[in-house]
């Protein structure tokens, strides 16, 4: 299969789309020195190893995590772009649990949070849970509203869960295959990117 073939096939398979100017692709291993790394060493205080991101990338293919890629356009035809944040997802029978979401810090507040949940929520339905849940610092004040307009809500505190220092808020959002987070999904998107 050329090269040109395999593009098409991507895009044809939904697992490559646009998302208002950003680019969302699945994570790749060349991805992790590509900029994943980079944003991971700068957003948590203990980071993944590549090793641990190689290990969850290889549980792609066994369809229990999927990690997408957000990147901005380059200059250039046919030039990818900077890896500007990524996120993940691991299911487990019918519910989603978002593994993490992080964001170059010169990108933060511009909408790639936001794009990349997006990806996640299509990937969560289109792999049938009826739920996902996720763990954000109670610090993170910024996070935990944008997990709120996604429908997730508060639903108990796992103590000293971060380092075993900070607190963490576990949130639910649940009956992710209705019409009424469908709706909530396409406003997020109308909102945002239009």
């Amino acid at each position: 299969m050329s090269v040109i073939e395999r593009l098409l096939r991507r895009d044809a398979d939904g697992s490559s789309r646009t998302i208002g100017d950003l680019a969302i692709e699945p994570m790749r291993r060349r991805d992790l020195r590509g900029g994943v790394m980079a944003i991971e060493s700068v957003s948590y205080p203990r980071p993944w190893s590549q090793g641990v991101f190689e290990s969850e990338i290889a549980q792609v293919r066994s369809g229990t995590r999927r990690y997408l890629v957000a990147r901005r356009p380059s200059a250039g035809a046919g030039r990818r772009g900077p890896v500007v944040g990524y996120a993940g997802l691991w299911f487990a029978a019918d519910e989603g649990h978002i593994t993490n979401v992080a964001v170059a810090p010169e990108e933060q507040r511009r909408g790639v949070a936001t794009a990349l949940l997006l990806g996640l929520a299509d990937e969560a339905i289109r792999q049938g849970c009826t739920a996902w849940t996720l763990e954000v610092r109670v610090s993170s004040t910024g996070a935990q509203e944008l997990y709120r307009r996604f429908g997730f809500a508060p639903a108990g505190v796992r103590t000293r869960y971060y380092e075993n220092t900070e607190d963490a808020i576990v949130m639910w959002c649940n009956d992710i295959q209705g019409a009424d987070y469908s709706t909530l999904l396409e406003s997020i998107r109308t909102e945002v990117f239009s």
